[in-house]
């Protein structure tokens, strides 16, 4: 079998390297992949392609056998219908059930459409509409780019000027471009977020292991948003019974919800929830791909075949399909460039890059190889990650890990894993 990876971040070297262990499957290819997946095994090797065309002709010439999609971008843009009209085999939603993750807008129409549990809203275009709405509702109070603004479109603000110069930076300064020409005002929810991702076949939900992403830049939640500074699997917060909760009244609703407006949603579900001190649920927003950096831990733990399960997905057969996972805990601290996430330092080298055992592994986001070197080449450089049976064992490892590798400038967080430490000890 060969498959074919659509990106260069961390979650794709991590769908590689996760596919590449599948018996069964001979090659992996990457486009355009990045400094990681150009260092592994020959097992896997990046492609210079970016064009949908010329990707399809590819997948037809090298016998493809199933194209998995990573980045939210070419879902938005339509890859999945082009390579359907092509016969060939694409694990993803079509672009217009991607919508659910390119217009925040679409994705909550839809959610008060069918039920589904989330902030209260309303939807601007206009600036002095806007701020009418922020003088009237007060703060905090959340304002978010309408499309795909690369994980950073969302400003939580905590005074009223915060907000309204968050409303003219997008609607007036540009400051996303065509993402933030609409935006989305809504209600601050106070509690502790989950990320919940979920495998979907258009009709069968299989979800994966809960997971917790950090999108602060600094320790504490302080400091802007990013696209996210490390995470870690399981998450404590997602019980049980807060799992029944996000299945029934999220996942499931949302699949039938598509099912009922005419619209296939096939491909990976994410759901954003947070969950308040009484253990009610609501959705932050929906993305329709695997997360970064939560993919990173999250495959650290999956010991099943990930190449068969998204075969059975992309054919509609995943009712009889399971999923088996290393029952410790698994962590992956962001490596950040220097100045990120405003304008990142590229082109520092990285030094040390070796794992301390077989629970260690590192994956490369922002870098590319030259020669036998490695460099920096984007705001999140590294998705360092560890598994142990304890949280705090990972979370030691991880950071040993962490501490040992070099580049000018580098920055990460020191606090991934301790929401959950604390939680776990108060009980």
């Amino acid at each position: 079998m060969i498959a074919l990876i659509i990106g260069s971040g961390g979650r794709e070297h991590a769908l590689a390297w996760k596919i590449a262990q599948a018996p069964n499957v001979k090659k992996v290819y990457v486009a355009p992949g990045n400094g990681g997946t150009a260092s592994e095994t020959k097992k896997i090797e990046n492609i210079p392609l970016s064009d949908f065309n010329e990707l399809a002709e590819f997948a037809k010439k090298n016998g493809v056998d199933l194209t998995i999609v990573g980045p939210e971008l070419p879902l938005a843009q339509g890859i999945v219908d082009l390579f359907k009209e092509h016969n060939l085999k694409i694990f993803g939603p079509s672009k217009q059930a991607a919508q659910l993750e390119s217009s925040k807008d679409f994705a909550k129409i839809f959610m008060t459409k069918h039920g589904i549990p989330t902030a209260k809203y309303e939807t601007f275009t206009d600036i002095t509409l806007a701020n009418k709405y922020i003088e009237k509702n007060g703060v905090p109070i959340v304002i978010k780019a309408d499309g795909l603004a690369a994980g950073k479109g969302v400003i939580v603000a905590l005074t009223k000027e915060e907000a309204y110069q968050a409303v003219d930076s997008m609607l007036s300064q540009n400051k996303y471009g065509d993402a933030g020409a609409r935006i989305v005002i809504e209600e601050f929810l106070d509690g502790e977020e989950a990320s919940f991702i979920a495998i979907c076949d258009g009709e069968n939900v299989l979800p994966l292991a809960s997971s917790q992403d950090h999108k602060r830049l600094q320790n504490n939640d302080l400091g802007p948003n990013t696209g996210g500074m490390g995470a870690y699997s399981p998450a404590p917060v997602v019980n049980k019974e807060i799992h029944e909760k996000i299945m029934n009244q999220i996942i499931l609703p949302t699949m039938k919800g598509m099912k009922k407006d005419g619209i296939k949603f096939q491909g990976f579900l994410y759901a954003g929830v947070i969950i308040d001190n009484n253990c009610n649920i609501k959705t932050l927003e929906f993305n329709c791909r695997m997360g970064d950096p939560e993919t990173q831990p999250i495959l650290f733990r999956l010991k099943s075949n990930l190449f068969n399960i998204l075969m059975a997905a992309e054919s509609g057969n995943l009712s009889n399909i399971k999923a088996e996972w290393d029952d410790g805990y698994s962590i992956t601290i962001v490596m950040a460039a220097h100045n990120y996430p405003n304008k990142p330092r590229l082109d520092d080298q990285i030094y040390n890059i070796n794992n301390i055992d077989n629970d260690c592994y590192t994956f490369h986001a922002g870098t590319k190889k030259v020669g036998d070197k490695i460099f920096t080449s984007g705001g999140r450089v590294l998705g360092v990650t560890a598994r142990a049976k304890s949280l705090q064992a990972a979370k030691d490892k991880v950071y040993k890990l962490t501490s040992s590798i070099e580049f000018s400038g580098a920055q990460y967080r020191n606090d991934i894993g301790q929401k959950a430490l604390i939680r776990s000890s108060e009980k």
